[in-house]
């Protein structure tokens, strides 16, 4: 029955999955509770303290959300409303022969980059599994597609990363989710210490590889999505803790682009119980937006 339901969505033309997605977003922002105490201090700490800005940002969140069966099941149609004017950034990449990381945080529609990223090649994506198994079938039947291919988070999904890197592939995960199992280390993101995966630094030193950050910017009025391209320059950072601190900063740099984007409601600043001690906040404020 889920299933269906979310087809059923699919059929339904974007700016009206947007639309709805846009109302139920600001009616959940609407009544006080965690979901928008964290979603305003999350965005007070990257300095957009304005209230219209967070109703503005949980309206984006759930077009996000709504827009997702779309992309999923009828990603021909969406693919073609998909572009940009920086698509030089990555055939440059592509060219050098090395492998490509892109990295994707939770801004814009994170689905529709994946799958615009196909046309250039392969790409191999690592993915958490569902915790419901209510949604397991419907994120079965559409995770992988041609030229994606979609591995768990765990080592074997990381030796599918190596080995496509080595192939001179290209791979994509999302950099800003709280890592687990010890595998993080406390840096900065917008002023604040959030604990900081090193997963993906420790891949672009071991290969060698372009680092490139993307996200979908979601355009009014149903009409697609702009992608955006951020390389982070060479050579590299040294160490995995100088250049996940690197990536947190072009981070920040791609997320003020389009702010109201951002999924300022995730946990990002959240304290596991195997996480490092948390070290003192750093001196400086949090940089107000442009």
């Amino acid at each position: 029955m889920p299933l269906l339901l979310v087809r059923l969505l699919a059929a339904l033309p974007l700016s009206w999955l947007q639309a709805i997605g846009r109302l139920l977003g600001t009616a959940v922002y609407l009544f006080p509770g965690r979901y928008r105490r964290r979603l305003r201090t999350n965005a007070a700490q990257a300095g957009y303290t304005d209230p219209a800005f967070g109703r503005r940002a949980a309206a984006e969140s759930g077009a996000m959300i709504l827009e997702i069966p779309k992309v999923w099941w009828r990603t021909p149609q969406c693919l073609a409303l998909t572009g940009g004017d920086q698509e030089s950034v990555v055939r440059e990449a592509l060219s050098e022969g090395r492998g490509v990381l892109y990295l994707t945080p939770h801004l814009g529609c994170f689905e529709i980059t994946a799958r615009h990223l196909t046309q250039y090649g392969p790409l191999t994506v690592m993915f958490r599994p569902s915790r419901s198994p209510v949604l397991d079938p419907i994120v079965e039947s559409a995770r992988d597609m041609h030229n994606l291919h979609a591995v768990p988070a765990n080592r074997n999904g990381v030796r599918e990363f190596v080995r496509a890197l080595k192939r001179g592939e290209a791979v994509g995960m999302l950099p800003d989710q709280v890592p687990r199992e010890g595998d993080g280390v406390w840096l900065p993101f917008f002023g604040r210490h959030a604990l900081t995966m090193t997963l993906a630094a420790r891949l672009a030193l071991q290969t060698g590889v372009a680092v490139i950050l993307t996200a979908g910017e979601r355009l009014p009025g149903g009409r697609g999505w702009r992608i955006h391209y951020l390389r982070l320059p060479e050579p590299l950072p040294a160490t995995p803790e100088a250049l996940a601190a690197a990536i947190n900063q072009a981070m920040e740099t791609l997320i003020r682009r389009f702010p109201e984007q951002y999924l300022w409601s995730y946990n990002r600043y959240k304290i596991p119980d195997d996480a490092p001690p948390l070290p003192d906040e750093p001196a400086s404020a949090p940089q107000k937006p442009a």
